[in-house]
Parts: structure tokens; sequence; C-alpha cells
């Protein structure tokens, strides 16, 4: 029903989760003409730089990031050149060999809580509900709009927030998808990951420091992918005078000091000297363990839709996961835009149609890249040993290879700058 002026009121949609996946959609929505509100947990912004992690951004991400922000600069100044993707092997000397260089990479990295306050801080400031714990939705019985129940966490009160569309947006353990697919289960990658970000902003002239750039010559232009023998560590610089590195690991526990002492003796017998320095100069390192799961086969029903890692969980070694939450915005914002709130299913079912058989592969490629690194075996290919590996076997190792990396169904319309136009391209 139209409003007194004769204007139809703007559809909403419920996001639930605040990180680049649902500041993304927030962003993508908008500019489709949808009212948005984000409930997210977490009771304020990330300010600083908190324990966490480094990220790739691929071309097509900063052009939709940088057509949301509105400048051209911003994304530029709050990133770092990753024009190199190299792999090179360590073996018990730590000499190192490169294996494979592709000078044509052309991603940037970022810090996480960099690139979420640049999409944050561009975004109106009522879009956002922070300290709001998702409790339950439902969807109305003629499907025209869907209930969410949140608890704000300040004050016990319990809140209702009525909405056209629900994105869930809530991460790879979301509570939404498990609503509808109850007997999915996550898939243990078999190995860990320690990770860090060693920050030398105060000394920048350390002995530390001036050997990791004599010992990794390009930091700051380059993706390094160290490997050892059944296990690989990645290397690349942030902004601010950062490192971050990523170091794979056949481990399951929790951690505590005992672990990170073990873990920076064992690093010995593994990396490069300077390497180790970095990791045992890393003030709060962490331990993750790699999980995905096999592609789903749907990823909207009614008025309910999954984006991001809610949609698909990846393993981090295609730097998948930030680039298909943009792109999933992205594509979701196109689709509500074509197709209107009166026609939400078309629009949905055109999202998934679009984005399922990308992330798919790409989901099953990353996999497939995280167990050749790792030197885990794999149904067609016996373990890579970075000693023995063939000029074909380490051609594999390149990020180039990932299905879709140059050439995705949807394009920037060249019309306005800051919608896609999706393509009649084949996903195949």
């Amino acid at each position: 029903m139209g409003s007194e002026s004769g204007k139809k009121p703007k559809a909403k949609a419920i996001i639930i989760g605040g990180s680049i996946a649902g500041v993304s959609c927030a962003h993508a929505l908008t500019l489709a003409g949808w009212e948005v509100v984000v409930l997210e947990k977490t009771c304020a912004p990330p300010t600083g730089s908190p324990t966490g992690a480094g990220l790739g951004l691929d071309p097509l991400s900063q052009k939709l990031i940088r057509s949301w922000l509105g400048d051209s600069d911003s994304l530029r100044t709050a990133t770092v050149p990753l024009t190199i993707d190299q792999n090179q092997a360590i073996d018990g000397k730590k000499i190192r060999e490169t294996l494979t260089r592709d000078e044509n990479f052309n991603f940037r990295a970022a810090h996480w809580a960099d690139l979420h306050g640049l999409l944050y801080n561009s975004l109106a400031g009522n879009i956002f509900s922070w300290g709001h714990l998702f409790l339950s939705f439902s969807i109305s019985g003629d499907k025209s709009c869907v209930k969410v129940k949140s608890k704000v966490l300040e004050t016990g009160e319990i809140v209702e927030t009525v909405g056209d569309l629900l994105v869930a947006a809530d991460g790879c353990l979301s509570s939404i998808r498990e609503y509808f697919l109850p007997n999915l289960h996550l898939r243990y990658s078999g190995y860990c990951a320690w990770r860090g970000v060693v920050d030398f902003s105060e000394n920048e002239k350390s002995e530390t420091i001036q050997c990791m750039r004599r010992a990794y010559p390009d930091l700051g232009n380059c993706l390094y992918f160290d490997l050892g023998s059944g296990t690989h560590c990645v290397i690349y610089e942030l902004l601010n005078n950062r490192i971050n590195w990523i170091w794979g690991r056949s481990v399951t526990m929790k951690v505590s000091r005992d672990m990170i002492e073990r873990m920076q003796q064992e690093a010995e017998m593994v990396w490069v000297p300077e390497l180790v320095s970095v990791m045992k100069e890393t003030k709060e390192p962490f331990l993750n363990a790699i999980y995905d799961c096999d592609p789903l086969e749907q990823i909207f029903w009614d008025n309910v839709v999954l984006i991001g890692d809610a949609a698909h969980p990846t393993t981090p070694h295609g730097l998948r996961s930030t680039n298909m939450s943009v792109l999933d915005a992205a594509v979701l914002g196109k689709c509500l835009e074509k197709w209107g709130v009166e026609n939400l299913h078309s629009a949905l079912e055109e999202f998934q149609s679009t984005r399922l058989p990308v992330t798919s592969k790409q989901v099953l490629h990353a996999r497939r890249m995280g167990r050749l690194k790792q030197g885990l075996v794999l149904p067609d290919h016996k373990p890579f040993d970075p000693r023995t590996a063939t000029p074909e076997d380490c051609e594999e190792l390149q990020q180039k290879n990932m299905p879709f990396f140059a050439d995705l169904p949807l394009l920037l319309d060249s019309k306005n700058d800051t919608q896609l136009d999706l393509l009649e391209t084949g996903a195949a």
C-alpha cells in the first residue's frame, strides 16, 4: 500500500551478522533502494587492530568496494598491493627455491578490522543495531514478511523486527542455516593453522624486520607461500608496518602458553630463521581449526537467504572467503533491484542460480589447494612434496588456477558504477 505522498514504502531487509558479509550486504541493498537493519551481537564496532587476520581482495571486489565507498582513494590507502603470487620450497637446511611466480596477481591486502571500518563508517549511522543477539525468526503464513526476535544484551530486552527479507550473514556456524539444514556438518580439513599479525610500527628498523625484508625482498608487494614437507606457511605485509602469517599444522588442541612455545620450537626446525623471529615476536598468535563443507544445493528458502560463510564455508587457501562475501552482496543487491520485493522469489532464484555454480567450484578448488600445500593425500594425486615436485605439479599451486579467477558472470554497469549488470554467460 502506498503512503500518503503516493510513494511506496521501501522494502526492508534484516541482516543477521555485521562482519564483512553483513556490512557489504548493507551497502549493496541500500544502493538497491532497500531499507536495511543489521543485527550484530558484539556491542560496538571494532576499534584499533584487535586480534585478527589479514585478507586479500581480488580486482573485482576492489572495484565493488570502491563503488560503495564513493571514492577511489580510501581503499587504496588502507591496503597494500599484492601483485605477486610466489610459491617457494623450504628444505631441511632452510634453503629456498622458487617453485612458481606470478607477477600479475593484482590483489590487495587488508587487515580485517581496517576493511570493516572503511565499510562500516561509510554507512548511515542508523543501520547497525549493536549488542543484539539473534534468537529466532518466523515467516508469515502468506510469505509476505519475516519476523526476527533478538535480545538486547545490555538490557536483556527481547525485541521483534519485521521485514520483507532475512539475510543470514552469520558465518560458517550459521544458526539460520542449521534451521533449514539440521543435518549439515562442517568438514574438518585435517589440519589447523597457527596465525598472527606482528606489528613493528614502533620499531621499523628492528633486526627482525630488516632480516625479514632481506629474506623476503618483495614483502609489501607479494603473497608468499613457503612450502615444506607436509606443511606450508603464508606471509604477506599489511598496512602500517604489520606482517600477517599463517602456518598450517596437523594438530587439534586448545592454545596455551606451552603450546605457543612448542609451536615456536617446531618452527625453528622447519622455517627460515627470519620467519621464526617474526612468529616469536607475534604477541597473541592463535590457532584455527580449518573447516569447510560440501557445496550446498540451496541457499534460499521463502524470505530467507544465506550469504558469505553461512552459504559456503571455505578453507583460506584461495583467498576466497572475503571475496565471495563481497560478490554475494553485490549480486543479491542487483537481483533485488531488478525484480523488486513483489517478485522476491524470482530475485532469490536468480541470485542462487548465479552464485551457486561459482562458489561451489571455488570451495572445492580451495579444498584441493589446501591439501596440496599441506602435503595431504588426494584421490588423483600423490602427496605434494616440494623436494620432488615436477614443474607440472607446481603449476597447480598458483592462485590463478582458481575457477572464475578472472571470468565471473557479472560486470559493473558502465552507466552506473555503483550497480551490477549480470551477464547472460554460463557459469560452467
